[in-house]
């Protein structure tokens, strides 16, 4: 494995067990596992449930509530 994806992996359990704690994100990893479950699949349906605009407004919401403040710049 790379040090980024290492990196990322570390990232994101950091991030399950803040939202979760350890216990419910070791299950929540051991379902995506048992259930062979399809991200992308699972992200479509979440996004045709939605009705026209609510993606965007979500996003906006999103936004403002977190604003970008990194160094990007523009190519």
């Amino acid at each position: 494995m790379s040090s980024n994806t290492i990196e990322l992996m570390n990232r994101g359990m950091e991030c399950l067990t803040e939202a979760l704690g350890v216990v419910d994100a070791e299950q929540f990893i051991s379902v995506i596992i048992r259930e062979r479950f399809d991200y992308t699949k699972w992200q479509r349906q979440y996004f045709d449930r939605m009705v026209p605009g609510e993606f965007h407004e979500n996003v906006v919401k999103y936004a403002v509530v977190h604003p970008y403040t990194g160094s990007a710049e523009r190519l």
